[in-house]
């Protein structure tokens, strides 16, 4: 399912076919937690902003509509009118941030939901379940995700249960997708590494999950707080042990720097809610560096946001304008700001690929690599 085309060093220029299409990597997910990207983005304008893949948070939809509801209704992709791949979390993260009084157990956590308090419970086959019951292309295998830094002897327990809950959950994937009434029997199921900044825990049980033999492998538990640097050294320690024929996702990474960074090291998918989280509050990418909407020496500026952009914002509006609805709380700022942000990373993308296509990724990355983290200086 996964092809290599041609390689630059470690970065990686695939294709991921999968029964909703063939995803070209290296890709960036736009992230729709809840079944829509926040900032009035439908999977219409998805489309338009060259989106490949969109992912959705299996716990907030479990909570709300409910996973059941979803699937009376066709599954999700007929629910959001979108036909192209879906990955769904697995819910782990949102289970380890957001729920209040969790208690972990082998057969998997109880927890309070973050919305009304209800006692809930999430093991590996609950997990497998409620995706299976939303249909995604992608399904991402159950996991604790340890609080960085957390002590030693926590984090390789924690990873030893994380491999019998993936065991437990590809049993699960294996005896759903044979069912009949199975709305994606096809639904693909990746693991998640974990083990905090504990390199050699981190390979070893990279080692165990590839024995697996899963569809694909996440690097999880990274980009939450730590220096980018240890961050780079982990994805350094570990992909050496990832399946070379299988894709490989570096979760809720991150910034264009990051990403950058993370092709180097031989990633090929990412996603995280900072383009349109920032957006929404008036921080903005550019090819020339990161721009604060709302100062004030855009009050008067007649010039797209940036104009090396193509999107439909920087097509027709003007920053003095743009700066304006956001200084009147007017909620079409976020929806401009949000369609600018989401096409420049599905644009950097095309330019990374690009780039490993044509032997240049060195030259790509020592140029933009520090160029994209930078302030912009107009």
């Amino acid at each position: 399912m996964y092809r290599l085309i041609t390689s630059d060093g470690h970065a990686r220029r695939g294709e991921f076919t999968t029964v909703h299409g063939v995803i070209q990597t290296p890709v960036f997910m736009n992230v729709g937690t809840a079944a829509a990207i926040k900032g009035g983005i439908s999977s219409v304008d998805l489309e338009n902003l060259k989106c490949q893949v969109e992912l959705c948070n299996t716990y907030h939809l479990h909570l709300r509509p409910s996973d059941e509801v979803i699937y009376k209704l066709g599954g999700l992709h007929k629910f959001m009118n979108w036909h192209k791949p879906i990955l769904t979390d697995s819910g782990g993260f949102q289970v380890f941030s957001l729920a209040k009084l969790r208690k972990i157990k082998e057969e998997g956590v109880y927890f309070n939901s973050h919305i009304d308090g209800r006692r809930i419970f999430m093991g590996p086959e609950e997990s497998i379940q409620i995706q299976s019951h939303l249909g995604s292309t992608i399904a991402m295998a159950f996991d604790e995700c340890v609080e960085n830094p957390a002590p030693r002897s926590y984090s390789k327990n924690s990873c030893d249960r994380t491999v019998r809950w993936c065991k437990r959950c590809k049993d699960e994937m294996k005896r759903l997708n044979s069912r009949d009434d199975t709305i994606n029997p096809h639904q693909l199921l990746w693991g998640i590494n974990q083990g905090c900044t504990y390199e050699d825990i981190r390979v070893e049980h990279m080692k165990q999950i590839a024995d697996l033999d899963l569809d694909g492998y996440a690097i999880g538990g990274l980009a939450v707080g730590e220096p980018a640097e240890e961050m780079y050294r982990i994805i350094e320690a570990v992909e050496p042990h990832m399946p070379a024929d299988k894709p490989r996702y570096l979760m809720g990474v991150g910034t264009p720097q990051n990403i950058i960074e993370a092709v180097y090291r031989g990633v090929d998918f990412f996603d995280c809610v900072m383009p349109s989280r920032n957006a929404r509050h008036a921080t903005i990418f550019t090819w020339n560096g990161i721009m604060h909407l709302t100062n004030a020496c855009y009050e008067l500026d007649e010039r797209p946001i940036d104009p090396e952009c193509d999107c439909p914002t920087c097509r027709n509006f003007s920053r003095a304008y743009i700066r304006h609805l956001f200084k009147a709380k007017e909620q079409l700022a976020g929806r401009l700001a949000v369609t600018h942000n989401l096409w420049f990373y599905n644009t950097l993308m095309e330019k990374i690929r690009a780039a490993i296509e044509a032997g240049e990724y060195e030259q790509f990355r020592n140029h933009y690599s520090p160029l994209l983290a930078s302030k912009l200086e107009d």
